[in-house]
């Protein structure tokens, strides 16, 4: 029998996340069923709620970013047993198709079906249902629900002594800004970096850099307590705008320029990655990762400097993580004490307070909200 779930769903766009009670399928062959410990709240689930990233279906169960324990195993799974902890990786990895065979698996092929909110396998099946009616699954696994059933290809088994709360957080936010720094920048030691906007992701871009051997890492956000929270992930300077953050970089390189721009701002424009653009020397790098409405069209930038200047504009999706290798390693980092992720969480809350951990979102108020459930 399908199992009864608590689970926070859109029913359209723009709309706002509200609990309902849904189905939820036993694990078929290749799948687990999760019981969730802790989901991160990712602006990525704000922007299907905006419609900025348009879904295939509606309802459809928000949450990407999330940890948990198996529950079930699917008939012929072998590698997965009751009571396995595992990390959700938003980005599914089937570790066979060109992409994968090359160690780029975030760029998998699995990820085309991410937003049908379907199966990956067939379009027509939905391990969600409301009444009967079938629920799309945000990237295929959805942690704003208390149980998920999910592909064995979107977790990683992790060790049992890592608190949940903060494993949930390599789902997403931090290989997606730890990576955008160390795999998309491809920073240096002596590099002068910068940050555009300090949530979740930025504030792992600042991480990275700071690993990477970055020299002068400068935050930039316009709000006050997210520059001061900067300087725990690595921050050296920190300014309102990037115009500020641009003059300074150029001061300290000779007239220059910062060697990297990571744009990761939350609602992601053109105009953004033109100041990005402006702030980088001759052969600088923009890695672009934050996101928009994915949709628009276009960015301001001076043709004749992006050629002359040999400066590179670079897309980053998750970082450029391969989920079964970096998000152990990432793990390993912080256990060892190299990676902050307790730090990361500014307030817990309960599913039923998804809603409202947006609204604080909006407003500024943290560097990742995270729903703990019992």
């Amino acid at each position: 029998m399908p199992l009864t779930t608590r689970g926070a769903v859109l029913r359209q766009a723009p709309g706002t996340y509200e609990v309902v009670e849904l189905e939820l399928d036993d694990p078929r062959q290749g799948e687990v069923t999760v019981k969730l410990a802790a989901s991160g709240l990712c602006h990525s689930d704000d922007h299907a709620a905006t419609g900025d990233v348009p879904v295939g279906i509606y309802p459809f169960c928000g949450g990407h970013e999330g940890a948990g324990v198996v529950t079930a195993v699917g008939p012929n799974t072998p590698g997965y047993e009751v009571g396995d902890h595992v990390v959700f990786s938003f980005l599914p990895a089937c570790g066979k198709c060109e992409f994968c065979a090359q160690g780029i698996q975030n760029l998998c092929d699995l990820g085309a079906t991410l937003l049908t909110g379907a199966r990956a396998n067939d379009p027509t099946s939905f391990r969600l249902s409301l009444d009967g009616a079938p629920v799309g699954q945000q990237c295929g696994i959805s942690t704003f629900a208390e149980y998920t059933t999910t592909s064995v290809d979107s977790v990683v088994k992790i060790d049992k002594d890592v608190p949940l709360d903060v494993a949930a957080l390599l789902s997403c936010g931090v290989p997606t800004g730890w990576g955008s720094a160390v795999n998309s920048a491809g920073v240096r030691p002596g590099h002068t970096v910068i940050v555009m906007g300090i949530g979740g992701i930025g504030a792992n871009a600042l991480q990275g850099a700071a690993h990477a051997g970055a020299s002068t890492i400068i935050a930039v956000d316009p709000v006050p307590f997210k520059r001061e929270q900067a300087k725990l992930f690595g921050a050296t300077h920190s300014y309102a705008t990037i115009d500020e953050a641009a003059d300074y970089a150029r001061s300290m390189t000779n007239g220059q320029g910062a060697d990297s721009v990571i744009v990761t701002v939350g609602v992601t424009q053109g105009e953004h990655v033109a100041q990005a653009l402006a702030a980088i020397r001759k052969a600088g790098t923009v890695v672009v990762t934050g996101l928009g409405d994915i949709t628009a069209l276009g960015a301001p930038i001076p043709l004749g400097e992006l050629t002359l200047y040999q400066k590179r504009i670079q897309g980053s999706l998750f970082g450029e993580a391969n989920p079964a290798h970096d998000i152990p390693n990432l793990l390993r980092l912080y256990q060892r004490g190299l990676l902050k992720l307790d730090e990361l969480i500014t307030t817990r809350y309960t599913l039923d307070q998804v809603a409202e951990a947006y609204e604080d979102m909006h407003a500024g108020k943290n560097i990742r909200g995270v729903i703990v459930f019992d």
